[in-house]
């Protein structure tokens, strides 16, 4: 780091009366004897102290960066791992940003904001002269990073086109054998590494949940899971798939020379400012090995339980089941119905220091703080039976178990249920009241059940309508009669049409569709006796339980989403 840098942030920690070197020891990155060194360093030098640090090797730069960053409440980036956006590199030229120290990362259009690495957040000259060059109407928020991997990141991105339609122009033309020769063997010379990092950024801009790298006989389709929907965004020459293949490969770790044997791996990016975390998974196929990432953003992962868009009446439901002690909450959907993101809402809303939260996971999609996490694919012979019975003897008040699959796993999970402790799952059912008849089918016995299942909560994922093209029409009789209307009911509904706020889709986000069944010994005596899935639904009926498809209905009727959308997911053949 600088050494202006190092005398500001120095300034700044004795304002707000802290010493570098005592926050350093407290944080457990360097040991009193240490410090001393330093200090005896620092006389001789007449260096600051954090430099000192650095240059005898006691820490490195990205600790000193990210430690700095939390005893200011600044936030700190790492720009090993960081993938800038193209329209951000063009708002700053090179000569600017080498000259000041700063690298533009994102550039959010929609609020204008632009995301600036700096080496010392607190110049006020440097800030000015960037809003001087990238306009006044944007807005700029300093990220703390070392000065050492700012200049090695405008070194590596600056004269390099980062755009996915200007790097596969460059391919094309050969225009990157000039840039190779001068880079010196930098990996950033070959545009299919570019290539690489700028698919994976422009799938986080758009909001894709999975990117599909699918190889056919003479072309590589690439496609994005974008709010529940498969879209093709791209076709490329099967000649680049190979070496796409092998980038992908290097960066989530997997072995290079395996093409034979399905294979699974993990990349940590910093993009559009955030970490996101893509798990990656290889399987062998006719044309090639097909490979799909499943985007991990834990800016979006961990949404506030109340922010989850769930009816009043059902979030009222769900906090008094999460309340209770003892027993067990299931949440079920098929997949990619957003089970995972409920359960951490649950599991960040009743954390506290008070009670020892453990999961079992396969694998640990979001980590969170004050949660004890454990991913099947990193703990050798173990599977979610033995992880609960060896979970049982850390002394836990909530367990986590990412699915229940077996009659092993189920009964373990009761079994945990039964013996004091909150147990949180997920299971594959249709709907909420459709749990019984599927834990029955793995084996579990009804006497078990009964009693020890707080509640069980059916998920679908829609998508919401876009504001800006939604338009308008009266209701026909038979969609009356798929709402449950009256035929003489005058209704609105809203259909998609599709604008560019949208890409033309006609929709945009998603929302939850949630029933939340809370168990009353009544429909415990009916479980007890195995009562049929006909008698159920009649009492769940009886006691005002709000289906799926009646929480689906109010969304339509609200205008939030189409008619089309929610019988797309949800069957309500049975209401004609």
């Amino acid at each position: 780091m600088a050494e202006q840098q190092i005398t500001d942030i120095g300034a700044a920690l004795r304002a707000k009366k802290k010493r570098l070197g005592e926050e350093l020891v407290d944080r457990g990155l360097i040991t009193r004897d240490q410090v001393q060194i330093a200090l005896i360093e620092q006389k001789k030098t007449g260096k600051p102290l954090g430099e000192s640090l650095i240059a005898l090797g006691f820490v490195t730069e990205a600790i000193m960066r990210d430690a700095l960053g939390e005893m200011l409440g600044r936030e700190s980036v790492d720009l090993t791992t960081a993938v800038p956006d193209a329209e951000a590199i063009k708002l700053i030229p090179k000569d600017i940003a080498s000259r000041y120290l700063v690298l533009p990362l994102n550039f959010d259009a929609e609020t204008n904001t632009l995301d600036l690495a700096m080496s010392d957040v607190y110049n006020l000259v440097v800030i000015d002269r960037v809003r001087a060059t990238v306009g006044r109407r944007i807005e700029l928020r300093p990220l703390l990073a070392g000065e050492g991997e700012i200049r090695q990141a405008i070194d590596q991105f600056y004269g390099y086109e980062l755009s996915v339609d200007g790097i596969l122009h460059e391919i094309e033309t050969g225009e990157v054998d000039y840039r190779s020769l001068e880079a010196e063997g930098s990996e950033y010379s070959q545009p299919l590494v570019r290539l690489v990092d700028a698919i994976l950024a422009d799938a986080v801009k758009k909001g894709a949940s999975d990117i599909h790298f699918e190889p056919e006989q003479s072309f590589l389709r690439l496609r994005y899971r974008i709010d529940g929907v498969c879209r093709q965004v791209r076709s490329l020459h099967k000649h680049y798939w190979s070496a796409i293949v092998v980038r992908l490969k290097v960066m989530s770790k997997m072995n290079i020379a395996e093409t034979r044997s399905p294979q699974d791996g993990r990349i940590n990016l910093q993009i559009r400012g955030r970490q996101v975390d893509f798990r990656v998974s290889a399987q062998p196929t006719t044309h090639g090995e097909n490979i799909v990432l499943r985007v991990l953003d834990r800016a979006k992962g961990i949404v506030p339980l109340d922010n989850l868009g769930i009816h009043e009446t059902s979030l009222a439901t769900l906090k008094l089941m999460m309340a209770r002690p003892e027993g067990i909450i299931l949440v079920t959907g098929p997949t990619g119905s957003g089970k995972t993101t409920t359960l951490y809402s649950m599991l960040n809303y009743i954390k506290s220091e008070a009670i020892n939260i453990m999961t079992l996971e396969d694998p640990v999609e979001y980590p969170m703080d004050m949660i004890r996490q454990t991913s099947l694919n990193e703990v050798a012979r173990m599977d979610f039976a033995n992880g609960i019975r060896s979970m049982m003897r850390q002394d836990p008040d909530v367990i986590l178990v990412g699915e229940i699959r077996d009659s092993d796993t189920a009964e373990m999970a009761l079994r945990a249920a039964m013996t004091g402790h909150q147990v949180y799952s997920t299971l594959h059912t249709n709907s909420a009241i459709g749990a019984i008849p599927r834990l029955l089918d793995i084996g579990v016995l009804p006497d078990i059940m009964s009693g020890n299942i707080i509640g069980v909560l059916g998920q679908r994922l829609v998508r919401k309508l876009c504001t800006h093209c939604k338009q308008p029409r009266t209701a026909e009789a038979i969609e009356k009669k798929l709402l449950g209307l009256a035929e003489e009911t005058e209704v609105t509904l809203h259909d998609a049409t599709g604008c560019e706020k949208c890409n033309n889709t006609g929709y945009k986000g998603r929302l939850s569709v949630i029933e939340v069944l809370r168990m009353d010994p009544e429909l415990d005596e009916l479980i007890a006796r195995k009562a049929t899935l006909g008698e159920l639904r009649r009492h769940t009926k009886n006691t005002g339980f709000r289906t799926l498809a009646d929480d689906a209905t109010v969304r339509v009727l609200d205008g939030i989403t189409s008619l089309d959308e929610i019988s797309r997911v949800i069957d309500l053949t049975d209401r004609l």
